[in-house]
């Protein structure tokens, strides 16, 4: 398969609505989920920017559009989440709301996998603190 027919991660998700799809759901479960009540806490009252950000992120991130890159420059993820403490509960609690979101997505079961394994990376990366 050369370079031009592979099928990216974007598009096995859906494209734009796809992605959009996942963001929601991870942030109202976020929202409304005991389960995530710390890392519910290093948010904003309102999730709006977050969501908005969390979708421009991953477009790119799962080789579609980069349109973070293109309105904020490069991510800088791990620089970018400093300020809040992040240690082991908060990264398990992220995961559950992502996992659980992905459950909620129709995609090929070889996808989710694939992002859940890459999930787990950018979360563990993420951590700044040993609790």
């Amino acid at each position: 398969m050369s370079e031009s027919e592979r099928v990216t991660a974007y598009e096995l998700i859906g494209g734009e609505a796809g992605v959009r799809r996942l963001v929601d759901c991870f942030y109202d479960l976020m929202d409304s989920a005991p389960e995530a009540k710390r890392v519910r806490a290093l948010h904003a009252r309102s999730l709006k920017s977050s969501r908005e950000k969390l979708f421009l992120f991953l477009s790119g991130w799962m080789d579609g559009p980069p349109l973070y890159v293109e309105r904020f420059g490069h991510p800088r993820l791990r620089a970018r989440h400093l300020p809040f403490p992040i240690g082991p509960t908060e990264r398990d609690e992220w995961l559950w709301c992502m996992e659980r979101a992905l459950e909620e997505q129709e995609m090929p079961e070889m996808l989710r996998e694939y992002l859940r394994d890459r999930f787990r990376g950018v979360a563990e990366h993420m951590r700044n603190q040993d609790e």
